[in-house]
């Protein structure tokens, strides 16, 4: 201790005298630090703000650093690649060596043999970790690890292990190795730090020597120029301007500089004696400035005119009313200026014969001088289409009063003219939808009853060939009234649709193979698809179908035959449509267009054509459905058709369907015509119409169910609680009573949770499909159906499959 107490006594004294003096410093730096601080900082701040040089240094400097960064962080990713391509190698060697012999290891259950491999592995440079596992059947599947597994800066393989046995291989496990990026990462680093800190260096030293050089050589001068300049007067001119610096044998910029300026000093003082020469020509001036303005207000007076009748493009007449002026505007919207330059506008109207009271109310207005506004009346373009205009007109009087013509503004309104009638047509045809749809849903309930009771004719006529063939007509009508009131409910939107992605192009392919033989030899099939057309999410046996009927109608306009062109295209909408493009929407849509080059449509029938059983052909060649069934598909569908057609020239109707963002799907195949399978489960049958519902009974009967019968909900409600047994319930959709299938079926279920259901109808409404799509998990049988279309879905929803 008397040593530690020696030590300890030294080091204080020798400690001592250092500190004391430390002391002094601090106590004079504390006095003066601030103030020298604070001076250098002031310095320093007014030098970066006050000229060329440290705004120079600064862009040097920032440019050299980015520089510098770009090829530091690009030498970086080159090492940063090549290092890890090594690991990345070594990898793949680990992957050729040791999956062989850790599989047979493995194999034979050697958890010590593979322990040993995987320590092998392990000392392999970066390997941090390895894991084998082996994948079998049974309890504790060998599984042995070596190293510490971690989740960052790490680069993971896993290799398959197999074992061949009988000659066949078979997998028995799985390799997992990881590699660590840490010793990468900490060379890189190294390595940047050291590019950054000897960049930094030289770039600073450089920055120096360059503002240095600046200063000597530009700034400096600059400075005299400047002060120059701020006392340079015109009227009391100072003696040209000289620097002091040594002049080289050639004049440098700076030179030229200060030339040129003495220069524009002689020419500001010969200026100056010139603009007293000037102010005694303005007087004699003035007179010319005098008529410039008149003109000027005549012509803002003009325009003022213009701008108070407001408009897409302006016009004059003379006392005659006859054009002398139309502003270019006027052939933007397809009217011939030239041509109506010496023309009335009643002349060049064509509703003039139409409406006669209201030309001649115009025409007096005109007479008697008086301003109008917002007159509206039909005239037609350089291609002879109608355009609807609207015009607005001013007066105008000399300045004696005498009655010089008019001024004044058209709008054209075609375009607002064509979105009302395409309005009032989507509103008749939502209309006649509605009407079609209640009239196809008690049709469908007969329908129903017909072509269940003929089948059960039509099987014990069997051995009477002629009444049988009477039965077969009797169903080959009751098959036809379905198939219209299928069409009546495509057309209403009513008609439950499957959509599914699907490919356009090979759908069309399909088809048009179809339509040859529908066709006949005489019609040309041409198609045009689009390379890289959408998807589309559309019903496709709807879609055929559709595209089907078009076909026929096009064959029809041309009974001594031509071309019948198939085209698809993509297309998007902003919202605002125009006459070919029918009333879509804004999205992206997949066009399908069908053209011929038959008689065409006439005008006067044009929007009648979407009518259901309107038809321009004689009686007994079509329904009049086609095209209706093809106008409520696509509205139901999401999208909509538009028709476009010239008496003579031929027609072309568009099909827009929404684009599908996924991939088509794959085309279904043909389905199978399922025979009647019986059964022994019982069935709560829930249907208002009394036909109908015998009907149901003895199919049901004769399938081998046993029914329960409800003919409204409450009643279907109260055998339920009154513990009635069954094993599905078939409702009808549209039912009296306050209550429908849909609602009905969710009490049920209240009660009987899992109880499987099966609805029917001829009509849905929005009950169980919302925007043309059955809601998920509905089993839906449309009326009218057959007893084997009856028997395949009790199968269906009973069993939850369609049966074998």
């Amino acid at each position: 201790m008397g040593n530690a107490g020696d030590e300890d006594s030294k080091r204080s004294s020798r400690a001592g005298p250092p500190a004391a003096a430390k002391q002094d410093v601090s106590g004079i730096g504390a006095a003066f630090a601030p103030a020298m601080i604070g001076a250098l900082l002031s310095r320093i701040l007014h030098w970066s703000r006050s000229g060329v040089g440290p705004r120079l240094l600064a862009a040097v400097l920032l440019f050299s650093s980015i520089v510098t960064l770009t090829l530091t962080v690009l030498q970086l990713y080159l090492d940063y690649d090549r290092e890890v391509g090594v690991i990345e190698t070594r990898l793949d060697e680990i992957g050729r060596s040791y999956t062989d012999s850790l599989g047979e290891s493995l194999w034979n259950l050697d958890q010590n043999q593979l322990r040993l491999q995987l320590d092998g592995i392990l000392r392999l440079p970066d390997i941090r970790a390895a894991e084998v596992h082996e994948i079998a059947d049974r309890p504790n599947p060998i599984r042995v690890s070596v190293g510490e597994r971690s989740t960052r800066s790490v680069v993971t393989r896993d290799y398959p292990l197999n074992y061949t046995a009988h000659g066949a291989s078979r997998p028995i496990g799985q390799l997992h190795v990881e590699a660590t990026l840490s010793d990468v990462y900490r060379q890189l680093l190294n390595r940047a730090l050291v590019i950054l800190a000897s960049q930094a260096a030289k770039t600073f030293l450089v920055s120096l020597f360059i503002i240095y050089m600046v200063h000597l050589l530009v700034t400096r001068h600059l400075v005299a120029i400047a002060e120059f300049v701020s006392k340079y007067s015109v009227a009391r001119p100072p003696p040209p301007l000289h620097l002091e610096r040594r002049r080289p044998y050639d004049a440098d910029e700076l030179d030229k500089v200060i030339d040129a300026f003495n220069a524009m000093c002689a020419k500001l003082e010969r200026a100056y004696d010139e603009l007293r020469d000037a102010n005694a020509n303005l007087e004699r001036d003035l007179n010319i400035r005098r008529r410039a303005e008149e003109d000027a207000r005549a012509s803002e007076q003009r325009f003022r005119d213009y701008a108070e009748t407001a408009s897409d493009w302006f016009w004059e007449t003379g006392p005659d009313h006859v054009f002398t002026y139309i502003s270019d505007r006027a052939g933007a919207f397809g009217m011939d200026r030239k041509a109506l330059i010496g023309k009335r506008r009643c002349d060049a109207a064509f509703d003039r014969d139409a409406e006669p009271q209201k030309w001649r109310e115009h025409m007096a207005t005109l007479d008697r001088h008086e301003p109008f506004r917002k007159f509206e009346y039909r005239g037609r373009d350089v291609v002879g289409r109608v355009r609807h205009f609207s015009v607005n007109g001013q007066p105008i009087f000399a300045a004696d009063g005498r009655f010089m013509g008019y001024r004044g503004s058209a709008t054209d309104l075609t375009g607002q003219h064509e979105t009302e009638e395409r309005l009032r047509q989507s509103q008749k045809m939502d209309a006649i939808g509605q009407l079609t749809g209640g009239v196809a849903h008690d049709f469908n309930n007969v329908l129903t009853v017909i072509t269940g009771t003929i089948e059960i004719i039509h099987e014990g006529l069997a051995d009477k060939p002629e009444l049988a063939a009477i039965a077969q007509l009797i169903d080959d009508a009751a098959s036809r009234g379905a198939e219209i009131t299928s069409q009546l409910l495509t057309f209403a939107r009513r008609q439950p649709l499957e959509p599914r992605e699907i490919d356009v192009n090979g759908l069309v392919v399909e088809t048009a193979k179809l339509l040859k033989p529908i066709l006949g030899e005489h019609i040309e099939i041409v198609t045009r698809l689009a390379d890289d057309a959408w998807s589309a999410m559309a019903d496709p046996s709807q879609l055929s179908s559709a595209i089907v009927n078009l076909a026929v109608n096009a064959r029809d306009a041309m009974p001594g035959g031509g071309k019948l062109v198939l085209e698809t295209a993509n297309r998007k909408f902003d919202g605002t449509g125009s006459a070919d493009d029918g009333d879509v929407t804004r999205g992206a849509f997949v066009m399908i267009a069908v053209t011929d080059a038959g008689h065409g449509i006439p005008a006067e029938i044009r929007d009648r054509v979407f009518e259901p059983f309107f038809t321009t052909k004689g009686v007994g060649r079509g329904t009049g459905l086609g095209l209706s069934m093809v106008y409520g598909f696509a509205r139901q569908t999401g999208g909509t058709v538009a028709i476009e057609s010239e008496e003579g020239r031929g027609t072309v109707v568009r099909l827009f369907l929404p684009r599908s963002e996924g991939e088509a799907s794959n085309r279904m195949g043909p389905v199978q015509a399922q025979a009647a399978t019986r059964g022994r489960e019982t069935i709560l049958v829930v249907e208002d119409d009394p036909l109908v519902q015998g009907y149901v009974i003895a199919q049901l009967g004769s399938l081998g169910y046993r029914t329960l019968v409800a003919a409204d909900g409450a009643t279907a409600l109260t055998l339920v609680d009154q513990g009635a047994r069954f094993d599905l319930l078939f409702t009808d959709i549209i039912m009296p009573g306050g209550m429908n299938g849909r609602e009905l079926a969710e009490a049920v279920r209240l009660r009987r949770p899992g109880v499987r259901v099966l609805y029917t109808s001829g009509y849905t409404d929005d009950t169980i499909i919302h925007e043309g799509h059955l809601d998920p998990g509905v089993a839906l049988l449309q009326k009218p159906y057959r007893k084997s279309e009856l028997s395949q879905k009790i199968r269906e929803t009973l069993a939850g499959e369609p049966p074998a």
